[in-house]
């Protein structure tokens, strides 16, 4: 499966890029929410987004929501990895459709145990 790690900061991507090829995922990667929903749209193999709420051009939430709306991708799993931490943010986001939060900072056994609980990996 791929996965699309949608974040603007170059740190971030590449983290969270080696974490995942590490697990055994094939890794595209954008900078924005908008460049990611092109990503999406151009590979059908995408299984799994991770993308971070605070994003330039379209905001994760924003992709979220445009990904929800759009039946083609009702089996592709979203997880938000972001320094959102409120309350409100959270739920938020997981009325809009994600499927996991994870809050920024975070540690690989915890990138792992949101896919084990969503069965994209072993725990």
């Amino acid at each position: 499966m791929r996965v699309l790690v949608i974040d603007d900061s170059r740190a971030m991507r590449s983290i969270l890029s080696k974490i995942m090829s590490e697990i055994g995922f094939d890794v595209v990667a954008a900078a924005h929410g908008r460049e990611g929903l092109e990503r999406l749209r151009e590979d059908d193999g995408i299984g799994l987004v991770l993308v971070d709420w605070n994003l330039p051009e379209m905001n994760g939430y924003e992709f979220v929501q445009a990904v929800r709306a759009d039946p083609a991708y009702d089996d592709v799993r979203l997880i938000m990895v972001s320094t959102e931490t409120e309350r409100e943010r959270v739920l938020k986001a997981l009325d809009a459709g994600v499927d996991e939060y994870v809050m920024k900072p975070f540690t690989r056994a915890t990138i792992v145990e949101k896919l084990a609980f969503l069965g994209l990996a072993d725990g």
